[in-house]
């Protein structure tokens, strides 16, 4: 497969080797901009109004009011004078002096900020309104010069590169930048239009030596144009007016690199050209602006054909190759590899990789619609196994919180013991993500991650700036530094070059949990390219992320990014602000997510923040959040505040975010902008979305299948969430099991199955042969969905690597085969209309069993006769042998940690119990209460409730001694977390002096 490396690789070029700073700060265009009549307006006004306030008031201040101060040493008398009208009148003069002195100082801060146009003007202390107003005042003077170019304060740092082979980085920066470029301009203005003389130069060696031909095959030359405002031509502009494909620049690049440029310098990046170089165009160039030789020789002097001659030979003899390209022979073909235009770069994968790779992709890949069972399932989740995991687990702490909190209202028939069963789309989104999610993925993602982070502080190394993360499809980890580093900690290694650190899967499933904060939480997956996920650090970015492309196609890239930032299992705490869209996302993560009206208030909420996260940073001693994350000063936990604006902004607020973006790498803070157009000031990266789905990144090198979340998958996944909320109130009536059965004598299963405990099967013969293990999960699996389930979910449970569909329905006929019919000829497991297969109801398990059992004690015939009660609930506990599956084998059931039935059986367990120790306690019998509450503890012993009634029914027997040793057993129980408040305040009602006779109790 095509590579696509940075300059940095060995195979870079010369001068590219050495650059130390970041090399992603691609100048970004600004919308052309024609002066008017009112700019010049604009601009004598402001002359004017500097001129009074520059001027005119020290002028008037001298003339009419003269020196306010004494003129000589204030002594005792003076200051017991009378106050008159002119002590009044000579303390104003004071403080409009300092005020003029103070807005004089912002005036020469703007105007050397705007003139030199490198970096942020500095603050003048408290003079907020006054350097805003002398802001301006200086644009609207300067709109109407060369030096308006420059004038967009906190835009003009973004867009620098090093732009020569020997530059120091501070210096490119600099010259890199418009203003910088202001001294330079007439010079270039000058050489500019000598190169486009020297273009010609060629004319006459091509038409003597017969290489030039007219036509299709002549060689076209274009000089690059000095910027116009603040707009930088780039190559692939000149693609897009000359060629008609901007994605065509890599021709003109690979025509032109490592070529001696009429200023000396040579092209060594795609996106770092400067106003008066020359490029060679493809033959098949169109448009004004070229000069085509032979042709247009005769229209240039002679000393400009010598020139272009010189630059056409160096074309010929440094690159070794014919001086013309054809249209059809592409940057991204065979032979024509562009190893120094990317600057987010796919990693060389190891060798030998291949076949796993394709495995490992095959687990997760997303199939046709209608695949094995004849309908499909949404593609989007399927193919996002990070998204989906993560959707996955927050869906599952969502509904153990809605258990949890149901667990604190009534013992009997409370709502919220059984989640909604989802139908219709939800249903489809919950098994696409069953199918889809690669939790193991994320957890390996996560443990790799903290793991660098704790070997780098260990030996007292900052974090890198990590620009990007690539996922192989062999499962190996790769992350793009911004620039060098030095060599990772072991087990990681250097990849490809010096700006990849690798590390093998094997290596990354031997790391540990370590206690350290997530290095790269901003870390978000943006689509795959030649089986590699690439995750784009949002927060690490020097400036704004902009993404085009039409509406609906944008939305749904929003709404990936937004629910995996939410969601995303290598992360501690964010913050995610939301704008133009998303307010119904917010139930994802209502701790993460935040959702604002408009752009304005987004401005002055991250102006706040900015300033704020600056502030701490001072004071923190930290240079960036990186620094704050590791090492002695972790405990700061900077998190992370990403911020996604679908909607455009204005172009004010453009121009505000983009100042605010300029810093917003070093403070943890990244932007996710929209555009219709494309042009975004303080653009750092430009990514566009196509209708096709793919994402387009030409400067980056990149060109993905995006991960996408449509609006009708995000319903649905929503759905989801809502149902689940614990704090939803609403009118649905107390949920009943999802499958009840005849608790009578009559009602014997013809197939019983005992899961509370170890695993057995009562009414089925044991299969023979390797696939008995496969068939009895298969079981389980269908056991605990009465519901049912989906072909590919029961795939992906028991095949977590991937499996091909024939294995798969070969399984589900032997799994049908051995369950068999019943008496009228009924198959046992069938597939209802949606596909889903569905064991028949007289297949049975103990769950079913205690579920119904308690139902009826509860809510059925129970509820009326306390006998029946009694009995019911005894008959349920008794069934109770211990926790779900216990002795399971190794390595299977590893789907059982995306249910909530874990969490489930205890608080049905616990229920039971506490259910039946209040019968027995209506008729004082605190024996038999101990003895139920104690079953129950057996499969919930984390339950506080139960130990609350174990110790109130051991007070009621009266035994000090024996309470003692129940409350010693809880002490010990607690460990170094101590008792739950509640439980410590029972205590003290039952048993004051519990705290002095523990110890000697135990």
């Amino acid at each position: 497969m095509a590579r696509r490396t940075t300059s940095n690789s060995s195979g870079s070029s010369p001068g590219s080797a050495g650059s130390p700073g970041p090399r992603n700060r691609t100048p970004q265009p600004l919308p052309r901009r024609r002066r008017t009549a009112g700019d010049f307006v604009k601009a004598f006004l402001a002359f004017v109004a500097l001129l009074v306030l520059l001027v005119g008031v020290p002028g008037a201040l001298a003339l009419q009011i003269g020196w306010p101060l004494p003129s000589g040493a204030p002594s005792t008398e003076w200051l017991q004078q009378e106050i008159t009208v002119g002590t009044f009148i000579n303390v104003l003069t004071v403080v409009v002096w300092l005020a003029w002195a103070q807005f004089t100082a912002c005036v020469l801060v703007e105007m050397k900020a705007a003139l030199s146009g490198v970096g942020l003007p500095n603050r003048v202390p408290g003079a907020g309104p006054s350097q805003l107003l002398a802001r301006q005042l200086v644009a609207a003077l300067l709109l109407v010069g060369a030096a308006a170019a420059s004038f967009t304060p906190g835009l003009s740092q973004l867009g620098q590169q090093l732009e020569g082979n020997q530059r120091p980085a501070v210096a490119a920066a600099a010259q890199q930048t418009p203003g910088g470029l202001l001294a330079q301009q007439q010079a270039q203005t000058a050489a500019s239009a000598a190169a486009l003389a020297e273009q010609a130069a060629d004319a006459a060696a091509h038409a003597e030596s017969g290489s030039g031909q007219v036509s299709e095959d002549a060689t076209k030359f274009y000089r690059i144009q000095p910027p116009e405002g603040r707009h930088h031509d780039s190559l692939w502009e000149v693609a897009e007016r000359h060629l008609g494909d901007g994605r065509r620049y890599k021709e003109i690049y690979q025509l032109n690199k490592d070529r001696a440029q009429p200023d000396g310098s040579k092209l060594s990046e795609a996106s770092l050209i400067r106003p008066g170089w020359i490029m060679e165009m493809p033959g098949d160039a169109r448009g004004g602006e070229l000069v085509e030789m032979p042709d247009e020789a005769p229209k240039v002097s002679p000393d400009v054909q010598r020139q272009i001659s010189d630059y056409a030979r160096t074309g010929a003899q440094e690159q070794g190759r014919p001086g013309q390209q054809g249209a059809g022979q592409q940057g991204g073909g065979s032979g024509a590899q562009d190893r120094d235009t990317a600057h987010i770069s796919l990693p060389e994968q190891r060798p030998g990789q291949g076949q796993q790779g394709q495995q490992g992709g095959q687990e997760h890949a997303a199939p046709a619609a209608g695949e094995g069972s004849g309908f499909g399932l949404p593609q989007a989740l399927l193919g996002a196994p990070l998204l989906a995991a993560g959707l996955l687990g927050a869906l599952g702490r969502r509904r153990r919180q809605a258990l949890w909190q149901s667990a604190l209202g009534a013992v009997g028939g409370r709502r919220g013991m059984e989640p909604p069963t989802p139908t219709g789309a939800a249903a489809d989104a919950q098994d696409a993500l069953l199918v889809g999610a690669d939790p193991e993925g994320v957890r390996l993602l996560d443990r790799s991650l903290r793991g660098l982070a704790a070997s780098l502080a260990g030996e007292s190394r900052p974090l890198p700036t990590v620009y990007a993360a690539w996922m192989g499809g062999n499962g190996d980890l790769h992350l793009q530094l911004a620039q060098p580093a030095g060599r990772p900690p072991s087990p990681w290694q250097l990849g490809q070059d010096q700006t990849f650190w690798m590390l093998a899967r094997a290596d990354a499933e031997r790391y540990e949990d370590v206690d350290t904060a997530a290095p790269y939480p901003g870390l978000v997956s943006l689509g795959t390219m030649d089986d590699s996920r690439l995750l784009l650090n949002l927060e690490s970015v020097p400036g704004i992320v902009s993404l085009s492309g039409r509406e609906q196609d944008r939305a749904g890239v929003f709404a990936s990014v937004a629910a995996e930032l939410a969601t995303n299992g290598w992360s501690d705490r964010m913050t995610i602000t939301l704008v133009g869209f998303g307010e119904d996302l917010t139930p994802l993560a209502p701790n993460r997510l935040r959702h604002l009206d408009d752009v304005e208030a987004l401005v002055e909420t991250m102006e706040a923040e900015t300033r704020q996260r600056r502030g701490a940073l001072g004071a923190a001693g930290q240079d960036s959040v990186l620094t704050g994350r590791t090492g002695p000063a972790q405990h700061t936990r900077w998190a992370p505040h990403l911020v996604l604006l679908a909607a455009e902004p204005s172009a004010e607020d453009a121009v505000k975010l983009a100042e605010l973006a300029a810093d917003a790498s070093r403070l943890g803070i990244g932007y996710l902008v929209g555009t219709q157009s494309g042009d975004l000031p303080g653009a750092a990266w430009e990514m566009e979305i196509t209708s096709e789905g793919k994402l387009l990144a030409p400067l980056l090198g990149l060109e993905l299948d995006a991960q996408l979340l449509p609006v009708s998958q995000q319903r649905a996944v929503v759905e989801l969430f809502t149902d689940a909320d614990p704090e939803r109130d609403d009118d649905r009536p107390a949920t009943a099991p999802p499958f009840l059965v005849d608790i009578s004598e009559q009602g014997r299963p013809a197939v019983y199955a005992r899961l509370v405990g170890p695993y057995e099967i009562i009414g089925l013969d044991t299969p023979d042969g390797e696939r008995s293990p496969l068939l009895h999960e298969a079981l389980a699996l269908l056991l605990l969905h009465r519901e049912g389930v989906h072909p590919r979910v029961l795939s992906s449970a028991l095949w977590p690597r991937g499996v091909t569909d024939d294995v798969r329905d070969a399984l589900v006929e032997r799994l049908r085969a051995w369950l068999g019919a019943d008496p009228d000829g009924t198959p046992r497991l069938a597939a209802d209309a949606t596909g889903r297969l569905k064991l028949a109801k007289s297949v049975v398990s103990d769950l079913d069993v205690l579920r119904s059992l308690y139902h009826e004690a509860t809510q059925g015939r129970g509820a009326g006769s306390r006998a029946v009660r009694g009995r019911l609930l005894t008959d349920a506990l008794v069934l109770v042998r211990g926790p779900l599956l216990a002795e399971r084998p190794e390595g299977r059931y590893g789907w059982l940690t995306h249910e909530i039935i874990d969490a489930q059986l205890p608080l049905l367990v616990a229920d039971i119990g506490l259910a039946l120790s209040a019968f027995h306690l209506e008729k004082d019998r605190a024996a038999k209460a101990i003895e139920a509450l104690d079953a129950a503890l057996g499969s919930a012993p984390g339950d506080e409730r139960l130990w609350h009634e174990l110790l109130r029914a051991t007070h009621a027997t009266g035994d000090s001694d024996r309470l003692k040793r129940r409350a010693a057993d809880l002490v010990a129980r607690s460990g170094a977390r101590g008792l739950p408040p509640r439980t410590e305040a029972l205590l003290d009602e039952l048993l004051p002096t519990w705290r002095s006779g523990v110890a000697a109790a135990g």
